[in-house]
């Protein structure tokens, strides 16, 4: 079995400046799922032409829309670049130009052409899970989020809100706050 190697994080995207290339349903698509997830996130769009769904998104959470060829001036002060294009030889570019200015960048569907790839995700208030099949299978992937969404208990966020506060009563050093902690939660994972 070959191992995942992605390393996996959790981005502040409201102080990180996005750009998606293009405007279709793969970008209607990206654009979905990221708002969905941080609906601060900064982002702009750049594409000759946007579906009409994709505008009305765009405009609910304010994200900028430039209706314009791409080139590498967009990628001024860019963080994240994700492109969405039907045409192999744009996002290729976009790849290229991003790699050249150590701008982390997702090709949709096209792994070799990836930094990061968009896994599926499950949210019960500050409870987040994030799920990759190392851009092998997003099927898969999304069954996982169904399980997880089935089975972690909506209330969980009752019991991370109850713990930060508890957390904040322990006494002691780190390793000491970390083995009361541990001692308090083993319950929640049923070893048989």
């Amino acid at each position: 079995m070959t191992p995942n190697e992605l390393y996996p994080v959790f981005l502040k995207v409201s102080n990180l400046n996005i750009l998606i290339v293009g405007g279709g349903n793969v970008a209607l698509e990206k654009l979905s799922f990221l708002l969905k997830s941080s609906p601060n996130a900064k982002v702009q769009m750049v594409a000759t032409l946007f579906r009409h769904e994709t505008v009305i998104l765009a405009k609910k959470f304010s994200v900028e829309m430039i209706t314009d060829t791409y080139n590498s001036t967009y990628l001024e002060y860019k963080h994240i670049v994700i492109a969405t294009t039907d045409q192999t030889d744009i996002n290729q570019l976009v790849y290229h130009d991003c790699r050249a200015r150590h701008i982390l960048v997702n090709v949709a569907d096209n792994p070799p052409f990836c930094d990061f790839y968009m896994g599926s995700i499950v949210t019960k208030g500050n409870v987040k899970i994030a799920i990759s099949t190392n851009g092998k299978s997003p099927t898969t992937a999304k069954r996982l989020r169904q399980f997880f969404e089935d089975v972690i208990p909506d209330n969980i966020d009752d019991l991370v809100k109850n713990l930060n506060e508890y957390r904040k009563t322990i006494k002691g050093n780190f390793e000491e706050k970390v083995e009361i902690l541990n001692e308090m939660t083993k319950g929640l994972v049923n070893r048989k």
